[in-house]
């Protein structure tokens, strides 16, 4: 489910669950143990890479849905496991972002220090108002500390799904490429870091990255339940079921 690329002293961790790297409890697992800090002795750096037209669709609802409401919460849990280690990553990462990267898959890439986005039609955003998920206040914070308060209020609000552009015009993502050359963009991105004093700029990325770690570390177990009410709402189930419906076709 994930692929292992050395590209010298950076490493390159791709998401490999196709068609759309679908965030199953399986993927989350691997995430959280490919960042932990034994898995990456030696490396610099880390790219978090995923498929060429979608980098990952997010959780993965019909699977999900499956669940009893210990799995469901588990499930979750592993979510916001794999985010936190993403977060705590010891060494800078970047976000390969080649296609979509709607939901759970802008989370993951909002826990990343840069993020490389396709150019083109492709797009991302917290789009979980659409399926009437609410967006937790940890996952909120992620996006108000990289667009600011009131632009992530909009977003968020309405589930707005942005197109590269526009997400770059606003921060989201920092650079543009090819969606063939975003790893190698991510991979000149770390060139540019390799001459700074190494101690100086890991204790730096250390403080800067605080109030990251805080807001994922601040999801407390009664907020995760307090989430999984929302899922078995009336509401929440249709357009959960709808959205599903949608994927099938």
């Amino acid at each position: 489910m994930l692929e292992r690329i050395a590209h010298d002293r950076i490493l390159e961790i791709r998401l490999a669950r196709p068609p759309v790297n679908a965030l199953n409890p399986e993927l989350l697992q691997a995430l959280t143990e490919a960042f932990a800090p034994a898995g990456l002795t030696g490396a610099d750096g880390v790219v978090l890479a995923g498929g060429p037209k979608v980098f990952s669709g997010g959780l993965d609802v019909p699977h999900l849905l499956g669940l009893d409401r210990a799995g469901l919460s588990a499930a979750w849990a592993g979510f916001f496991a794999a985010a936190r280690a993403i977060a705590h990553c010891p060494v800078p990462v970047a976000a390969a972002i080649g296609g979509h990267s709607p939901a759970g898959g802008c989370v993951l890439a909002l826990c990343c220090d840069y993020r490389i986005m396709a150019r083109g039609p492709f797009r991302i955003g917290l789009n979980e108002t659409q399926v009437g998920l609410v967006v937790p206040e940890a996952i909120q914070i992620l996006l108000r500390r990289v667009v600011g308060a009131h632009r992530a209020e909009r977003l968020m609000v309405t589930g707005a799904m942005l197109e590269s552009e526009q997400a770059l015009a606003i921060g989201l993502v920092d650079e543009l490429a090819d969606a063939e050359h975003v790893v190698a963009r991510a991979l000149h991105w770390f060139a540019a870091l390799a001459p700074l004093p190494r101690q100086a700029l890991l204790t730096t990325r250390q403080i800067a990255r605080a109030d990251l770690q805080a807001a994922l570390a601040g999801f407390s177990e009664a907020d995760l339940e307090g989430f999984i009410d929302g899922w078995y709402t009336a509401s929440t189930q249709d357009a959960l079921q709808a959205l599903v419906n949608r994927l099938r076709k």
